[in-house]
Formats: C-alpha cells, structure tokens, sequence
C-alpha cells in the first residue's frame, strides 16, 4: 500500500493587519496559494519525489509578485535584489543553499543544482553566480524583479537606519519568505525555502530561509521543517533541527514539537513566527505565533486547507 503523501506550503507570517488586506488581494493571495499547492500535490500524486514536490511549489510561489521571494524580492539599502534559498531531502540529508544572488529567477533551482551537482552544500555570492553561469542559468534583468508596491516601500525608508520586514504598515511586519515541505508516496520527506529577505537590509544581511538546521531541515527519521519569521531569532533557536530534536530525541509528534518550538522556545528569545513541518507518515503541523501566516496544505486522503489568519 501507498504511504499516504502529503504537501505543505507557506508564503510568510508575520502582522498581517486585516484592515490592509482588500478582500481583492486576500483573494489574489489564496489563488496564487492554491496554484502552488496544486502543482507540488501534482507531483506527488503521479509518483514523483517529495524533492521534486517541494522545488515545483517554491518555483511557483517565486513567480508570483506577491511574495517576497523571486520576482517579488525586496530592495536592499543599495536598491538590488538579494535572495537566498535551500533544498534538503530527508532521504540522504543531502541539501543545498545560496545566498546573496541577484538577477536568478528561481533561487530555489539554483540550490537544488548546489545540491545535485557540485560538492558542496551552501554557495554565496560572486561563487554562488558564478556556479550559476557554469550550469547555463539566464540572468534575469532588474526590471524583471521591480514591484511598485516593494519600491514603494523601499523609498519610505531607504536613507534611514530601519529595514523592514515586509507588507506592514509597521517596522515589524509581516515575512514574505516562501517555502513547501512534503512527503511523498515512498515516505520520503523534504523541505525548500526561498526569500528576498528584508526591505533596505545593509551589509550582505543573511536571515534563516538558506541555513540548514535554522530555516530548513529535512530527515526521514523525523520530519521536514521549512520556516517563516524574524530570521535573526530563528537562526539562534536553530528552530527546524530543534523541531527535529524534540521529536527524536523526546520522541515527541511532529505537532508536539512544532509547537513547543513555535509557541514556548523562540518567543523565549523574542522571536516571532512560524514554520510547515510534515513527518514521513504525512502528518502537517502548521503553528505560527503572530496574527498570521500565509498557508495552504492537501494530503492524499482529500484533506485540504488554505488560510491567512488564525481559525
């Protein structure tokens, strides 16, 4: 018998106030949600790996203008685009992550190909391009990533010392990160996180979306971690091994963990957030700490959910 497969992604949390949200863009959000997850549910359902699975829904979520991630990245403090992403299955552990690119339509591709075929498993910057180049990637002109509402954004506050996590009327808004976590018909598991990080960040800022371990993590003995939230504090909580560690070493549920991991360890050290996880039964845990999280989850016994709030 099949193991029973399941996808889950997210496309950031944070303050989603909802008095900003039109019903119109709640709307253009769920669409482009239910796309994503329709296309990764795709793979999964003919067959395919959950590596496969989870590369599919990210590129896709990368497309959309509406996440920051791919063609909707932020601006840096210089007015560039700067993205980062990873891919790691939980079958081998093997895994793939890269930093600081600009110009590449689909980072998430690009990990996979870190992953796939070179040595290593994180690339940065000028060798991360380079890599790129090598493997015959067609860079994408600037024009291709500008967004009026991210320029917009930039420009109110570009020469001051604030940077700004994403879509918020206030400094500590909502996290455009984007990522999918999956479980196949085989019971392997696997996790792909990408984002264009934070408007006006300075210094070659690098958050949690591409660490392995911070925001994420895959092992078929436990489960597949992608995570979305104040990257600084995810990156000290080791928060997609920690939801790991629980389950392994406590022999917790993935729901146990997650939200141990969610609602009591990273708000300790002031972080907030949330994160997919799924283990290799199928299972999808999905605990977020702020007022929202973009989210949607299908599994092969017909269960389907797409949401932005809290129930």
């Amino acid at each position: 018998m099949d193991n029973k497969f399941s996808i889950a992604i997210h496309g950031g949390a944070g303050t989603l106030v909802k008095g900003l949200m039109t019903p119109q863009l709640e709307e253009e959000y769920k669409n482009a949600l239910d796309l994503a997850l329709i296309a990764g549910y795709e793979v999964l359902n003919q067959g395919g790996t959950a590596v496969d699975a989870v590369e599919e829904a990210v590129r896709l979520l990368e497309d959309s203008p509406l996440f920051n991630a791919g063609k909707g990245s932020v601006f840096t403090a210089e007015g560039t685009h700067e993205m980062d992403a990873a891919i790691m299955n939980g079958k081998n552990r093997k895994a793939g992550a890269v930093s600081l690119i600009t110009g590449i339509k689909n980072p998430v591709s690009l990990a996979r190909d870190i992953m796939d075929n070179s040595y290593h498993v994180f690339l940065a910057g000028d060798g991360a391009m380079e890599f790129a180049k090598q493997r015959g990637y067609i860079l994408e002109t600037p024009d291709y990533f500008y967004d009026e509402v991210r320029y917009q954004q930039w420009q109110g506050i570009k020469d001051s010392d604030n940077f700004q996590l994403d879509h918020s009327a206030k400094k500590d808004g909502k996290f455009g990160t984007v990522g999918a976590v999956a479980c196949d018909k085989e019971g392997n598991i696997a996790a792909a996180t990408s984002t264009g990080g934070m408007t006006n960040k300075k210094w070659g800022r690098v958050g949690d979306s591409p660490m392995i371990g911070a925001g994420n993590y895959a092992n078929n003995a436990t489960c597949a971690v992608s995570c979305t939230g104040s990257g600084e504090f995810f990156i000290r909580g080791v928060v997609a091994y920690d939801v790991s560690c629980l389950m392994e070493f406590k022999g917790w549920s993935l729901d146990e963990a997650a939200s141990e991991v969610i609602h009591k360890r990273i708000l300790e050290i002031g972080g907030d957030g949330g994160l997919i996880a799924v283990d290799a039964k199928g299972n999808i845990s999905m605990p977020f700490n702020t007022e929202g999280m973009y989210r949607a989850s299908k599994t092969s016994e017909g269960k389907k959910e797409i949401g932005i709030y809290k129930e």
